[in-house]
């Protein structure tokens, strides 16, 4: 390994050494600066989506959180479960815009820096908060027949992969209810 460029040539002349460890630290310097920049440019991020009657409207940061919500008078009127819909409705909307603008940040900030990382974080994003215009990709499967109860009063044998609910024993403290 003494060839061209290689740990020989470094151990003979210590300056280079040192100019090249100085490039690599601050090349890595750089990089921690532009990472930085777009941690704090993506937390900054707010994306807003309004119901499409107007009565809705519903602002998330990039971590899918609700930073603000706000209805128009039509909600007056709406029966309570239009109401819940409509808010969770326009809260998916909202979210389902992340990926991409988080993506547009990182071009910004990163440009085509760490390709690999860049589409991990942004199919983690995408699987979070997917498009709620578009269809699930597997349906909910239907519930299984239930058995009729057999005769006699006797409850009827689990099926088979049915998860059994678990009891622990009764302890002196549980005495109070308390969960914790």
């Amino acid at each position: 390994m003494t060839g061209p460029n290689g740990l020989g040539d470094l151990m003979r002349d210590p300056d280079e050494t040192i100019r090249r460890m100085d490039d690599w630290a601050a090349g890595f310097a750089a990089k921690a600066q532009r990472y930085q920049a777009a941690q704090e440019q993506t937390e900054r991020l707010r994306l807003t989506a309004t119901s499409s009657d107007g009565a809705v409207s519903v602002t998330v940061g990039a971590d899918g959180t609700v930073t603000d919500l706000t209805f128009s008078n039509k909600v007056k009127s709406f029966p309570l479960e239009e109401l819940s819909r409509q808010i969770l409705t326009t809260m998916r909307r909202a979210q389902s815009g992340i990926a991409d603008r988080v993506a547009g940040v990182m071009a910004e900030q990163l440009g085509d820096e760490d390709p690999d990382t860049r589409g991990a974080l942004l199919d983690s994003l995408r699987g979070r908060f997917p498009d709620p215009d578009e269809p699930d990709e597997q349906p909910p499967a239907p519930p299984g027949p239930v058995p009729p109860a057999p005769s006699g009063g006797a409850a009827a044998p689990p099926a088979p992969g049915t998860p059994q609910p678990q009891r622990r024993p009764a302890a002196a403290e549980d005495e109070d209810n308390n969960p914790w």
